[in-house]
């Protein structure tokens, strides 16, 4: 699934996983976050290949928290 495949709904289903994974994000492995990120999108029955979950990853240990979905798929 690519970003341009993402309804506004989706994409704003992925930020309340960003969200939340944000709200407690500080200090935790990669690992961790990546596992949490995945859970959270089963939560919301979303699936996304491995390369956009690790860039989702990637936003939120780089913007601490602030991580926007739309810019981290794009």
């Amino acid at each position: 699934m690519t970003d341009n495949a993402l309804t506004d709904d989706q994409l704003t289903a992925v930020q309340a996983v960003i969200d939340r994974v944000s709200s407690w994000q500080d200090g935790a492995t990669e690992g961790t976050l990546e596992s949490e990120v995945r859970k959270g999108l089963d939560e919301v029955g979303l699936t996304l290949d491995d390369d956009q979950v690790a860039k989702v990853v990637a936003a939120l240990e780089a913007d601490k928290g602030e991580a926007d979905a739309r810019a981290a798929l794009a």
